[in-house]
Protein backbone atom coordinates (compact mmCIF):
# COMPACT_ATOMS: atom_id res chain seq x y z
CA UNK A 1 0.00 0.00 0.00
CA UNK A 2 1.38 3.38 -1.00
CA UNK A 3 0.80 6.54 0.99
CA UNK A 4 0.95 10.16 -0.08
CA UNK A 5 3.84 12.07 1.56
CA UNK A 6 4.82 15.74 1.55
CA UNK A 7 8.45 16.76 1.01
CA UNK A 8 9.86 19.86 2.73
CA UNK A 9 13.12 21.67 2.00
CA UNK A 10 15.79 21.06 4.64
CA UNK A 11 17.14 24.63 4.25
CA UNK A 12 14.05 26.87 4.38
CA UNK A 13 11.28 24.43 5.39
CA UNK A 14 9.12 25.19 2.37
CA UNK A 15 6.76 22.32 1.47
CA UNK A 16 7.18 22.08 -2.31
CA UNK A 17 6.54 18.51 -3.41
CA UNK A 18 4.22 15.56 -2.88
CA UNK A 19 4.98 11.98 -3.84
CA UNK A 20 3.84 8.42 -3.17
CA UNK A 21 5.88 6.19 -0.84
CA UNK A 22 5.57 2.58 0.21
CA UNK A 23 8.21 2.76 2.97
CA UNK A 24 6.90 2.97 6.53
CA UNK A 25 10.07 2.94 8.63
CA UNK A 26 12.51 5.54 7.23
CA UNK A 27 11.80 9.09 6.14
CA UNK A 28 12.18 9.66 2.41
CA UNK A 29 14.97 12.04 1.32
CA UNK A 30 15.29 13.32 -2.25
CA UNK A 31 17.38 16.06 -3.80
CA UNK A 32 14.96 18.49 -5.49
CA UNK A 33 14.94 22.10 -6.69
CA UNK A 34 13.52 24.60 -4.18
CA UNK A 35 11.90 27.73 -5.63
CA UNK A 36 12.46 29.69 -2.40
CA UNK A 37 16.20 28.89 -2.13
CA UNK A 38 16.80 28.88 -5.90
CA UNK A 39 19.03 25.80 -5.53
CA UNK A 40 18.94 22.01 -5.43
CA UNK A 41 18.61 20.95 -1.79
CA UNK A 42 17.66 17.85 0.15
CA UNK A 43 13.91 17.54 0.69
CA UNK A 44 12.71 15.31 3.55
CA UNK A 45 9.39 13.66 4.24
CA UNK A 46 7.22 15.55 6.74
CA UNK A 47 4.37 14.35 8.92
Amino acid sequence: MRKKVILACSECGSRNYTTMSKKDSDRLELKKHCDQCQAHTVHRETK
